[in-house]
C-alpha cells in the first residue's frame, strides 16, 4: 500500500491509496472490504469505476481517491511514478 499526499499538487484530490492484489476477485474484495468499512464509518463514496472487469477499480471519497489494481495492471501504469514528487504517508 502506498498513500501519497497530493495536497497543492492537483485538484483532483488531497490524498491517493494505491494497492493491489494477486487476482481480479482478491482485487474486487478488496473493494469490499474497503466501501463496508468505511460506510460503517459513514464515509460515503461518491462513484467507483472499474467494476465490470476488476483489473482496476477507482473509489472516489473526494478527498481520497482510492486505486485498487490487479498486481500486472499496476506494474504496467505505473501510478505512483506519475507523481513522483508526492510525499508518501507510512501507512499504520
Amino acid at each position: 500500500v502506498i498513500i501519497l499526499d497530493l495536497q497543492g499538487k492537483t485538484t483532483i484530490a488531497d490524498y491517493f491509496i494505491i494497492c493491489s492484489g494477486e487476482s481480479t476477485p482478491q482485487v474486487k474484495a478488496i473493494e469490499e472490504y474497503v466501501e463496508e468499512k468505511l460506510k460503517a464509518e459513514g464515509v460515503g463514496l461518491l462513484r467507483v469505476e472499474g467494476m465490470r472487469y476488476c483489473h482496476w477499480i477507482l473509489m472516489d471519497y473526494g478527498d481520497v481517491i482510492i486505486h485498487i489494481f490487479e498486481e500486472e495492471m499496476r506494474a504496467f501504469y505505473e501510478l505512483e511514478k506519475l507523481w513522483i514528487d508526492a510525499k508518501r504517508i507510512q501507512p499504520d
